[in-house]
């Protein structure tokens, strides 16, 4: 683990619907390779509680109902990227989540990475975690919550041993509102409107990965490491040129 969290990890996005299993699978990355990992909504949230110029704007503009910009909102992975953390690598999670952020990405990469990383892989590696719409669907929806402590359950992949009722204290499970069908729906169909793009984007670049996210957790982890390791530069072995990978997009 030494090794791993010394190297050059360089960006990495990282993409998947709600209920994919993306958070798991950031944490995982992260730790691995000692690299931070970046969440919009996190910055987002503590740039407001901080009180920043970049929060106090943002806040303003939720007080009013409308959408952070684009613009405010590479404001601030800007200001973070710029952080000590990310000189190795870093892993965004959130963003870029329309074409203009993934544009102004490797615009910003390009102009202040890549000096100053010579030995890094600056283009992000994209790697999407797919997962079957109906499977999806049933992971969501079939969840059920304890109305005492908030244990999770899943009618599909994980019951109780009696159908509405905690294992653990006996207590009604409840759907959630956010777990109800149509507002389910709503949401996968915002999440593919939204990220299409994106993902187009990535893909005519040529960095666009998929790694299929029905496995189980374990093996979905094992897919995604060696994506990234593909793509993460070897040391040196000797003679010109050793050590250099083809990252970007093919001429």
């Amino acid at each position: 683990m030494a090794e791993e969290t010394s190297r050059s990890v360089g960006p990495i996005v990282l993409l998947g619907a709600p209920g994919a299993g993306k958070g798991t699978q950031a944490k995982r990355i992260a730790a691995r390779y000692g690299i931070p990992h970046i969440s919009t909504g996190d910055l987002l949230r503590d740039d407001v509680e901080r009180g920043t110029p970049l929060g106090l704007q943002a806040k303003d503009v939720m007080a009013r109902g409308e959408l952070v910009s684009d613009h405010l909102v590479c404001d601030m992975v800007r200001e973070r990227l710029r952080q000590p953390d990310c000189r190795r690598g870093f892993l965004l999670d959130g963003f870029p989540r329309t074409a203009a952020q993934a544009r102004w990405l490797d615009m910003f990469l390009e102009r202040e990475f890549f000096d100053k990383l010579p030995k890094a892989r600056h283009w992000p590696i994209v790697i999407r975690i797919a997962v079957d719409y109906n499977y999806l669907f049933r992971r969501l929806t079939g969840r059920r919550t304890c109305l005492a402590q908030g244990h999770i359950y899943n009618v599909y992949f994980q019951p109780p041993r009696v159908a509405g009722i905690c294992d653990v204290d006996g207590s009604e499970l409840v759907t959630r509102n956010d777990d109800r069908e149509d507002v389910i729906r709503e949401r996968l169909a915002a999440y593919e409107r939204q990220t299409r793009p994106v993902a187009e984007y990535y893909q005519k670049k040529g960095r666009l990965v998929d790694v299929c996210g029905d496995l189980p957790v374990e093996e979905v982890a094992a897919r995604i490491l060696q994506v990234i390791e593909g793509h993460i530069p070897q040391a040196p072995q000797g003679g010109p040129g050793s050590g250099t990978a083809q990252i970007g997009p093919q001429k």
